[in-house]
């Protein structure tokens, strides 16, 4: 279950740091911008929207990441942005890309949502996935170097990957796993 607080970033999604975070030029408060998500995911179709953040009321959080979840056409989504320094504007920025994919059905492509929100599947809990060796196809015991890690990962991810017939959430577990063996094995 998705909760609202704190922040349930999803796995395999990358962050931006925080120096790298902008200020937007969009003109909004967190009442528009929640108003504006939630007509937007309404519009949609989408049902069960939930926001998780780190925003509580009178303080501003270190972390601005926002990510909605909710229900579209039998997908658990969830879009998530941390580009601006403010939450209220990466709550912005959601419903702006939610704004704009209803465009794309308006102008006929009405298919092709429903293919783009698989690259925003909600993906298990972190507790539930896989080890990466499994995932990845390495001997527990086995020492692996870097450039091999690289090649089996670039393979998989090929394999798995959407836009060639593969499933979303293989490829995202390829993803995820790739980001702990690379934490854990170092660069």
């Amino acid at each position: 279950m998705t909760t609202a607080y704190p922040l349930q970033w999803p796995p395999g999604w990358p962050r931006t740091p925080s120096e790298k975070r902008e200020r937007s030029r969009f003109d909004t408060t967190i009442p528009r911008a929640l108003s504006f998500i939630e007509d937007e995911v309404r519009r949609l179709g989408a049902k069960s929207l939930v926001i998780s953040s780190n925003y509580t009321l009178g303080a501003r959080p270190d972390d601005p990441g926002v990510c909605a979840y909710f229900d579209y056409q039998g997908l658990q989504a969830g879009m998530p942005c941390d580009r601006w320094i403010r939450v209220e504007d990466n709550l912005h920025s959601i419903a702006k890309t939610i704004e704009a994919m209803r465009g794309i059905e308006r102008w006929g492509a009405k298919n092709m949502i429903k293919a783009a929100f698989t690259g925003f599947v909600a993906l298990p809990a972190p507790s539930a996935r896989r080890p990466w060796r499994n995932v990845l196809g390495v001997p527990a015991a086995s020492a692996i170097s870097a450039v091999e890690l690289q090649v089996i990962y670039k393979r998989l991810r090929s394999k798995h990957h959407p836009d060639k017939g593969g499933k979303a959430e293989h490829f995202n577990e390829v993803q995820v796993a790739y980001d702990q063996a690379r934490a854990e094995l170092g660069p």
